[in-house]
């Protein structure tokens, strides 16, 4: 029971973060069990979200205790941790202040995804949250070493949102509710880029000479 108390917080706040994100759409599909969702629990491991389990049928419970070096620490018998569990890693280790990752497949980021087309800065909420540029991460399998290596290419602009090519988007956070912000603000950003440059109209970015100023800011 100790054990078990040691890590409830964390598998808590994985386990809702999980459930409102399939519950609105996050995940592509509200019966599969694409994406994934962790915490950091300390310098060395996370909590996440197991592999191939419907997001309808998962507890508390489900959720996997990892180290960064991808050794299971608490797993329930018969799970296995999410494919992405080394994207997760990387992630941490490079970027010590971020403390939860949200990797989803919604609907107007990935259009960007197969555009392979980073988003500007459009409005000021979203780049303050998420970056200058939402940048894109060179296509690899999923669950793949390659594709965790190409996350960490890109993490050193100390941004707090990632498309990634042909596959989805990543969203960062200083804490879970901050993750989630960041997946819904890229979301926001996404739609209204798609939407206004479906009209091949002129699409205005935040001026270039504003732009420096917001790396400094914070909502």
């Amino acid at each position: 029971m100790k054990i078990f108390s040691k890590y409830k917080a964390y598998k808590k706040e994985v386990f809702d973060a999980s459930l409102w994100l399939s519950a609105h759409g996050y995940f592509g599909s509200v019966r599969g069990s694409g994406g994934n969702v962790s915490v950091r629990v300390n310098d060395t491991a996370m909590a996440i979200t197991p592999s191939a389990l419907k997001y309808q049928d998962l507890s508390v419970d489900d959720i996997c205790i990892v180290g960064f070096d991808n050794q299971e620490i608490k797993i329930k018998k018969g799970r296995k941790s999410s494919i992405e569990a080394g994207m997760h890693s990387v992630i941490y280790q490079k970027r010590p202040d971020i403390k939860a990752i949200v990797h989803t497949h919604q609907t107007y980021g990935s259009v960007f995804a197969i555009l392979n087309m980073p988003i500007p800065a459009l409005f000021d909420e979203a780049s303050w949250a998420l970056g200058i540029t939402i940048e894109v991460v060179p296509y690899a399998l999923s669950g793949s070493h390659q594709l965790a290596i190409n996350v960490g290419t890109k993490l050193s602009n100390k941004a707090n949102a990632y498309i990634i090519q042909n596959h989805g988007i990543l969203a960062l956070g200083e804490n879970i509710d901050k993750a989630l912000l960041n997946a819904e603000l890229l979301e926001k950003a996404a739609q209204i880029y798609y939407l206004a440059l479906s009209t091949s109209k002129p699409v205005n970015a935040l001026p270039s000479s504003k732009v420096k100023h917001l790396k400094n800011k914070k909502i």
